[in-house]
């Protein structure tokens, strides 16, 4: 039996990010950063907000407190929600990072229903745990009851077949090709139907 808690692979990654104090948002200067980001000058910015090119430099040099409404429509003119204009990024994203996992080369860690291969385990921090997992169950009663954890869970079947049981919902019979995307929160198992294990590609939000 295995105990149907929070997977230890999920857990342990959790667990490795520090927390980092946030620091005072300089508002202006997100809201230039933003521009940029995009490429525009401050004229077309000001045209795509429906604001006066004078009254976006004054708030990006902090010389204006925007209203509301000045507010809502740079947030509109950028494509953003409101919130995203005071969500300061991270320090400690890297833009552009990538780490490569050739095949069999990820960091194995077995149970007696899955056997998960950690992906991309060089990098820190991240949003996301991808990992390939062979399928060992056969029968829902392998597992002491229902797998539950925070996040979101997307999964792709590489191989075999597979039965996905989700609380809320009948059970549904899954093969190559196929794929779920379900709230972690909610009970869920997976079965190989298949005479070989199956495989599948998992990813796991960690926010």
């Amino acid at each position: 039996m295995v105990k149907a808690d929070e997977p230890s692979l999920i857990r342990l990654a959790r667990e490795s990010g520090s927390q980092v104090k946030p620091e005072p948002l300089d508002l202006g200067s997100r809201v230039r950063e933003l521009r940029k980001s995009r490429g525009w000058t401050l004229e077309q910015a000001a045209q795509q907000a429906g604001l006066a090119r004078s009254t976006l430099s004054k708030i990006e040099n902090g010389q204006m407190s925007p209203t509301f409404d000045a507010l809502k429509k740079l947030a509109t003119g950028l494509e953003i929600g409101v919130p995203q204009l005071f969500t300061p990024p991270s320090k400690d994203a890297i833009m552009g990072r990538r780490d490569i996992t050739r095949l069999g080369e990820g960091a194995a860690h077995a149970t007696t229903t899955y056997e998960h291969e950690l992906l991309a385990g060089q990098l820190t921090k991240k949003a996301m745990l991808p990992y390939r997992a062979r399928i060992r169950a056969r029968r829902f009663d392998e597992f002491d009851g229902w797998v539950r954890h925070d996040g979101e869970e997307f999964l792709l079947v590489l191989t075999g077949t597979i039965r996905l049981f989700t609380e809320f919902y009948e059970p549904v019979d899954m093969a190559r090709g196929d794929s779920a995307y379900y709230d972690a929160t909610m009970g869920h198992n997976v079965v190989s139907t298949s005479p070989e294990d199956a495989t599948i590609l998992w990813v796991t939000s960690l926010a």
